[in-house]
């Protein structure tokens, strides 16, 4: 029998073979004027079993619920918005913009109105290109964002005021319109979006097929794994607005205590990446020499970023203020490309600082 960990590496060499385009559609251009933390750690695994899709009729939400609540039995506080924004603070965004950083506002088809957020900076140069390529005399360039400054601000606020207003038109020019005249959209990486797509639609059976095939799996047989992905995932189903996180209920960080008094503390790592996430686990479970460690089956999951928020408003047994949310690392190419540090915490968020202070110019940071 083909183990969970062994479907999710199926699926991520699925996802390598796969071609997809970057870009997003559009069509007429508009503009809409519109804190990180680090953490030197080391993985730690709390024992205890599970896998994901567990038998039954729960919801996913309440299956992670049994998973992460606190042993002690404790109940934890809801988080305020503040927290939220700081919690979502170091993640980087992605947008076009102009010179100025205002937003470039996209139309799809006549009767959208779009701008759009990407977790992938791959993803977001395409569409900067592919808006030049249209027009050279676009002054436009990307802009990194801080996710918690624009979750409430933009995202998830229809009552803000948004000045709308065609390239290289000054603002006596621009039209005033309510926020939900602009849809935000924000955009998941695409293997991210079809590897949480596959983790839900994967049986043992297809896994054992795949595996079989090793390393002379076709294109044809690749393209039916995504096609089934594609037709018959329970969740995310749009490619936009439904964001994967990813996590492992074992997997823990021990942040030290630091030099100012704050006590040491266990935190568990949630992934945007699943490539990250399962390369992280697989460093540290080679490390291992007990072999009951190096047996251990874990229990993934896959949770919507905006359920994942909803469920932190609200009381409960999860303490998310011991939660930390890891951006995906840049791309990489070539030996070792799927492969993340065992110290991955740390160098996710540093990877997030640089990404967000090496875009230069306008962001929502200041708002």
């Amino acid at each position: 029998m083909v183990k969970l960990l062994s479907i999710a590496c199926i699926a991520l060499s699925v996802i390598q073979i796969v071609e997809y385009s970057d870009a997003v559609p559009f069509l007429s251009p508009s503009l809409v004027v519109a804190s990180s933390h680090r953490i030197n750690s080391v993985f730690g695994i709390a024992r205890g079993g599970g896998i994901f899709g567990a038998a039954g009729n729960k919801k996913k939400s309440d299956d992670v619920k049994d998973k992460l609540r606190a042993e002690s039995g404790e109940t934890f506080p809801a988080m305020s918005q503040e927290e939220i924004e700081e919690w979502l603070g170091h993640i980087p965004v992605f947008a076009v913009t102009d010179s100025n950083g205002a937003g470039v506002v996209l139309k799809p088809d006549n009767d959208t109105s779009v701008m759009y957020f990407f977790f992938s900076p791959q993803m977001a140069n395409a569409t900067l290109t592919q808006l030049i390529g249209t027009n050279e005399n676009l002054d436009l360039k990307l802009s990194a964002f801080s996710l918690g400054k624009i979750w409430y601000k933009m995202l998830n606020n229809e009552d803000a005021e948004i000045k709308l207003k065609q390239p290289g038109a000054d603002d006596s020019e621009a039209e005033i319109l309510a926020g939900q005249s602009v849809q935000y959209r924000l955009v998941p990486d695409t293997r991210d979006l079809l590897g949480a797509r596959m983790l839900l639609t994967m049986t043992p059976e297809d896994g054992e097929e795949m595996k079989n095939a090793g390393d002379t799996m076709t294109p044809e047989l690749a393209q039916k794994a995504v096609e089934k992905a594609m037709t018959e995932s329970p969740e995310f189903k749009e490619n936009y607005n439904e964001i994967p996180i990813f996590l492992i209920a074992q997997m823990r960080m021990q942040k030290p205590a630091s030099e100012d008094g704050e006590q040491a503390q266990t935190i568990l790592p949630m992934y945007f990446s699943l490539q990250s996430m399962v390369g992280t686990w697989q460093q540290f479970m080679g490390s291992q020499s007990d072999p009951d460690m190096k047996d251990m089956e874990p229990a993934i999951n896959v949770l919507n970023l905006h359920k994942l928020v909803d469920m932190m408003r609200e009381q409960s047994e999860i303490d998310f203020r011991s939660c930390l949310l890891l951006p995906p690392l840049p791309a990489k190419s070539g030996p070792g490309a799927a492969t993340a540090s065992v110290a991955g915490g740390g160098m996710q968020a540093s990877a997030a600082e640089s990404h967000m202070a090496g875009m230069g110019g306008g962001t929502l940071g200041d708002l």
